[in-house]
């Protein structure tokens, strides 16, 4: 487990991804690592995302919570599963020089940051949930938090794919040392820093407008497969049960939350 920890420290800290780290194509994100790391993350956030369901309750959900902290982390990796060949034939028409695996470790890499935000923000979520009785906006807030983890994930996958695509033409910037009796500090990028070099910029245009395709279809793929797992919260107004039925959609649940909570519901 502590070696766990210090490989996820290093990939927030961009030591894994860094140019040098990226030279042909080579991913260091050993899957055996990090799809545990990417687990145990989502099943903290789902751990907190179903305390909902036992606060404040005469009859506590322990079901839901349990239910919540399985389906959290299956909800990312299932949306890799049916996102990732997209991804991977897009990048290979750019010329990406990834492999099958290693842009898979990558994925999985960007799936791991994510959930990282995501678990780092379940003690505010447990916050509100100890502060108020609304469903509407438990279910606002989950999307929020989300999103933002989703945003930083998708932003650390951006600039790692923008290194690979332009790691030949890198160079590392001279710094120019403040006092010559004192060699400047080394410094490293972080994962989500655009990364100083001599190469064009045109040469990042295709794979950028790529990725956004990407992003949209990803976007739109998780909140579906989300609508498909649900409950993840739990309705005070509805018995528990591991699935729903399939009808309506992730967006017009999401618009009748958002009148809810502006009935004050």
């Amino acid at each position: 487990m502590r070696l766990g920890f210090q490989q996820l420290d290093e990939l927030l800290r961009g030591r894994k991804t860094a140019p040098p780290q990226l030279a042909d194509g080579k991913v260091d994100l050993p899957l055996r690592m990090f799809v545990p790391l990417a687990i145990g993350l989502g099943a903290v956030y789902g751990f907190f995302m179903g305390w909902y369901a036992i606060s404040g309750r005469s009859q506590p959900g322990y079901e839901q919570l349990i239910a919540s902290t399985v389906k959290l982390p299956a909800l990312f990796l299932l949306t890799l599963l049916v996102t990732f060949p997209s991804l991977y034939v897009f990048n290979a028409l750019v010329g990406c020089r990834l492999s099958f695996t290693a842009m898979l470790r990558l994925l999985v890499g960007a799936i791991t940051v994510d959930l990282a935000v995501a678990a780092s923000l379940g003690p505010i979520l447990g916050f509100f949930t100890l502060s108020t009785q609304s469903y509407a906006f438990m279910v606002i807030l989950n999307v929020a938090l989300l999103a933002v983890a989703g945003v930083v994930g998708l932003g650390f996958l951006l600039q790692t794919l923008r290194r690979l695509t332009a790691w030949v033409y890198w160079r590392p910037p001279v710094a120019e040392p403040a006092d010559a009796a004192q060699p400047p500090m080394p410094s490293e990028p972080g994962p989500l820093e655009v990364v100083p070099g001599d190469y064009p910029r045109e040469t990042l245009g295709a794979a950028r407008s790529i990725f956004r395709i990407w992003v949209l279809i990803y976007a739109l793929v998780g909140a579906q497969m989300g609508w498909l797992l649900r409950p993840f919260i739990g309705s005070p107004d509805m018995p528990f049960t591991w699935f729903r039925a399939r009808e309506g959609n992730f967006f017009l649940a999401l618009a009748t939350q958002l009148k809810n909570l502006a009935e004050g519901r």
